[in-house]
């Protein structure tokens, strides 16, 4: 007797485990799908009331490839997931990095024309670096509304540099390019409803999927976040980056990337700091940190290339995509261990 009820107990968590799987990978379909729905209708909403390309691109594209992410982390601060929010912030960047740019520097070279690219990598670097400073004593509301006013400046910014100076960047062209068709206006507004709705529904199924995997193999949120997570949310990124250097759009490329990881720290690692203060994890602090840190400085360095035109050859991409395996495989060990 004792037997069959064990194992009515393992079949019914054997099927619920199907059953959190199947709507984890049906939320990540949905989440993509509704993103992209969401960026269309923004930008052709935007587009009819004259705003120039690039600066359409700078914001309103960046905030809405990055939209899937602030939900996720949001319904999953506000349920008590921490974990699972710091770690799709922090995996998000560090997939961004090592997954897209090296994945997609293996198709093509990826090479930084734009002016505005080399102003905003030193920004990236210092903003990272700030955010890791405040996590030493904990995310609280306070760290969160610093964060929140870097993102407001950091806007402000864009704005400012997308109307003065930067007419005749490459970035520009490659925006304007990219952006040339638009939709009807009644049917952006359906895109875009009907995308943000998606978005809410297919957040929240992939945090109770993902919360629920993460009890069954009894490892953290926080690993979840950082891997499959942070994976799902960055793939309307990494088709992105592919589509746009299958297009000879180089710069298009690193700016998904770059303007994702600052929308990634100032608007989603900030979240959970406005629901409730808590001290950050060892973990965090010295192993995922870290190793967001060493993208960023690794994507500094190419992109500066001090001794050379700033390029992600396919060999750098190579490096970039191997250390992203490596860390993943050390996450994977760790739950194990």
């Amino acid at each position: 007797m004792r037997n069959l009820v064990h194992g009515i107990i393992s079949n019914f968590r054997t099927i619920l485990m199907i059953i959190n799987t199947i709507a984890l990978l049906g939320g990540l379909v949905l989440l993509i799908f509704s993103a992209d729905r969401f960026v269309d209708g923004a930008v052709s909403i935007a587009k009819t009331f004259g705003i120039s390309p690039l600066l359409i691109g700078l914001t309103i594209v960046g905030l809405g490839t990055s939209a899937p992410e602030i939900l996720v982390s949001a319904i999953a601060s506000w349920q008590g997931n921490f974990g699972l929010a710091i770690g799709n912030a922090l995996g998000s960047n560090i997939a961004n990095i090592g997954l897209i740019l090296g994945a997609t520097a293996l198709i093509s070279p990826l090479g930084f024309h734009s002016r505005l690219l080399k102003r905003e990598l030193p920004v990236l670097l210092v903003v990272s670096a700030v955010c890791y400073g405040l996590a030493f004593d904990g995310l609280s509301i306070v760290d969160s509304i610093i964060m929140i006013t870097g993102l407001i400046l950091f806007l402000w910014w864009l704005v400012y540099t997308a109307k003065n100076d930067m007419r005749k960047d490459i970035l520009a062209v490659e925006f304007e390019e990219e952006l040339s068709d638009g939709l009807p206006l009644y049917k952006a507004w359906v895109y875009f409803i009907l995308g943000l709705l998606g978005l809410m529904i297919s957040s929240k199924i992939l945090v109770w999927a993902a919360a629920n995997i993460a009890q069954y193999f009894g490892v953290s949120d926080l690993v979840i976040g950082l891997t499959i997570v942070a994976l799902g949310t960055s793939l309307p990124e990494l088709a992105a980056s592919i589509s746009s250097v299958l297009k000879n759009e180089d710069d298009l490329a690193v700016g998904n990337v770059i303007g994702s990881n600052m929308y990634n720290l100032l608007a989603v690692y900030s979240v959970p700091g406005l629901f409730s203060s808590g001290s950050v994890g060892e973990h965090v602090l010295f192993r995922d940190f870290p190793v967001m840190l060493g993208f960023t400085v690794g994507l500094f360095v190419l992109g500066f290339s001090f001794f050379k035109p700033g390029k992600i050859s396919r060999f750098e991409g190579g490096i970039l995509l191997f250390c992203y395996v490596t860390y993943q495989c050390f996450l994977y060990q760790s739950t194990i261990s």
